[in-house]
């Protein structure tokens, strides 16, 4: 419509985003994306960077943030470990937290001091729409994806008066080793996700396809674009309807 101006992504906005996970199913996938529309992209994954040891975590942003300042976060570190609330499994609680939650705290706060001094700057976290649905035998996963979701959220909460933007993503079933790693060895099961589980009280995919990489790649590179510059504290959902938006 002619007068009106949509924030893009141009070569005047091209970033130094520093991506945590980066050699997972989705941390690889928004590497390369954002590699391709010419960011500088720091990519950090086990075994060099682990986010259970903060104090390394801190050391290593600083060092980073000092040479060559980062402009965003895109944090997509997570583990899954199958278990149940009626019979808990105290070591799949504590994995769960330790790096779904901890591991969140651990690399997102101190990126975001540096970012509050600045005033300005974006961070992404890769969560789940397993943190606002039950899940029958993800009892530890879905905890401590809500307990980061909201933990992020929190975070924007504070940072927003310095211009900084914390924003959540949440993924539905994606096609990605961790996925696939759940399913009977050399199985395929993408249809029954697709087609839900009735007896585990899962609701099928509206859209009748599991997520691609690429999908949780493009949201995390308008997130932290000039285009989304006036969101923040959002869990964005991207799920095919999974959770009927609940």
């Amino acid at each position: 419509m002619p007068g009106i101006e949509c924030p893009s992504q141009s070569s005047s906005t091209l970033l130094h985003v520093l991506v945590t996970g980066a050699r997972g199913g989705v941390g690889s996938a928004v590497v390369e994306h954002l590699r391709n529309l010419g960011h500088r992209v720091s990519a950090w994954d086990l075994p060099e960077y682990d986010v259970t040891d903060s104090d390394s975590i801190v050391a290593a942003i600083t060092d980073l943030d000092d040479s060559d300042p980062l402009d965003a976060l895109v944090h997509t570190p997570g583990v899954l470990r199958p278990d149940s609330a009626l019979n808990p499994d105290p070591a799949s609680l504590r994995f769960s937290l330790e790096v779904n939650l901890l591991g969140t705290v651990a690399v997102c706060a101190p990126v975001a001091r540096r970012f509050v001094e600045r005033r300005g700057g974006s961070l992404v976290v890769v969560s789940s729409n397993a943190a606002a649905v039950p899940r029958a035998g993800m009892a530890a996963y879905g905890a401590s994806k809500a307990a980061t979701t909201s933990w992020v959220r929190t975070l924007g909460l504070e940072c927003a008066p310095h211009g900084v933007r914390c924003n959540v993503i949440s993924p539905g079933s994606t096609d990605t080793p961790m996925l696939r790693g759940m399913w009977p060895e050399g199985s395929d099961q993408s249809a029954q996700v697709i087609a839900g589980t009735p007896e585990q009280y899962r609701l099928g995919i509206p859209l009748q396809r599991l997520a691609d990489p690429s999908d949780i790649a493009g949201a995390c590179a308008f997130l932290i674009s000039p285009a989304a510059r006036h969101i923040t504290m959002h869990d964005l959902r991207i799920d095919g309807g999974a959770t009927l938006d609940a």
